[in-house]
Order: C-alpha cells, then structure tokens, then sequence
C-alpha cells in the first residue's frame, strides 16, 4: 500500500476517513511483525540446562580440597562488581553477572579467575565460542592443579558435550581429572 491514498484520506474529514486511517495503521503495522525476523532459539535449551552447566562446572572445583588454594589481592572495586555478579548469576541473571565481570575485567584483563567466572556465564547464556575461549584463556594463565584447574576443564566439557562432541568431552573430562591427581611436578 503507497502513502499517497493514505495521504488523500487524510486530506478529508470525516467518521469513515478516521476509520479507514486507522485500518491502514493496523494494516501496517500487522505487515511489518509479518515481514521481522523470529527471534532466535537459545541456544542452551532452557534456563534450567544453564544450571545444571553451571553446576556441574562448579561441582568439579568443589570437590578439590587437596591444592592449596591462591586467591589474587583484588581492588575493592574488582571484588564488588565480583560479587555483584555472583549475585547476579545465584538469580540466574547471567546477562548482567556478564556485563559485571566484563567490567571486571576491564581492570584486571588476566586474572584467571576471573575470566573462569566469565566462560562460565557465557555456558550459561550458551555461547559455546566464546565459553571454550575464555575457558582455555583462564587455563593457560592460572594453576594447572586445583579448583580453577577442574572447573576451567569441566567449561570444557560442558562446551563439548552442547555441541555433541563426545570424543572432545571424553578428553576433557580427563584433564579434570588430571586437576586433581596430584601435586604439580618439581622445577628442575
């Protein structure tokens, strides 16, 4: 429909006038949600795979009490948006803990656990890539034993098995393992 009729009827006053401008607003309006794009499937499934992602990740450096653990010093300013986002992911707001940890980051581009605690938000939001590359980041930086270790492994894990590659998770899943094994051999 051309927007000269529409005009010409705006041109007249009158009941009928005001109807039919109105059947063309609807009419176009009911043409352009025709014509939009579907927005698209998440990719994770639902909310409650997203959790249990998360939970098996966290499980997997849970269960590690035989590493000493290191925590880095953090500025006053890291560790609240830190905990901002822990609040934001214990209500399932992974957008947000997202954008709290990327702020984090900002500040502290390296720190291994901090972009852990980002993979896994992007787990939960279900973008694989982005989840695989922060993960493999985080283990490259921190420990190759412990807590940090086991649930970078297990993203891993996780990533592999959403894009049904069970030889992939199967070698990750050793690598979680392999967190827990034993203490990190002698420097020579």
């Amino acid at each position: 429909m051309s927007v000269r009729p529409i005009q010409a009827l705006a041109a007249r006053p009158g009941a009928r006038q005001q109807r039919l401008i109105a059947v063309a607003g609807v009419t176009l309006l009911l043409a352009a949600c025709a014509t939009s794009t579907a927005p698209p499937a998440a990719p994770a499934g639902s909310a409650s795979d997203a959790a249990a992602m998360l939970k098996a990740v966290r499980a997997a450096g849970a269960r590690d009490d035989s590493v000493l653990q290191v925590h880095p010093l953090r500025s006053p300013g890291v560790a609240a948006l830190v905990t901002q986002a822990d609040a934001a992911a214990a209500q399932g707001d992974y957008a947000a803990a997202a954008r709290l940890l990327d702020r984090a980051l900002r500040f502290e581009p390296r720190a291994p656990d901090l972009l852990q605690a980002r993979a896994e938000m992007a787990l939960a939001q279900g973008d694989w890539t982005l989840a695989q590359q922060l993960a493999r980041q985080a283990l490259r930086r921190g420990p190759r034993f412990g807590a940090l270790c086991a649930r970078g492994w297990q993203t891993l894990v996780e990533v592999a098995r959403a894009q049904r590659d069970p030889a992939r998770a199967a070698q990750a899943a050793q690598r979680v393992v392999a967190c827990r094994e034993s203490d990190p051999p002698p420097e020579s």
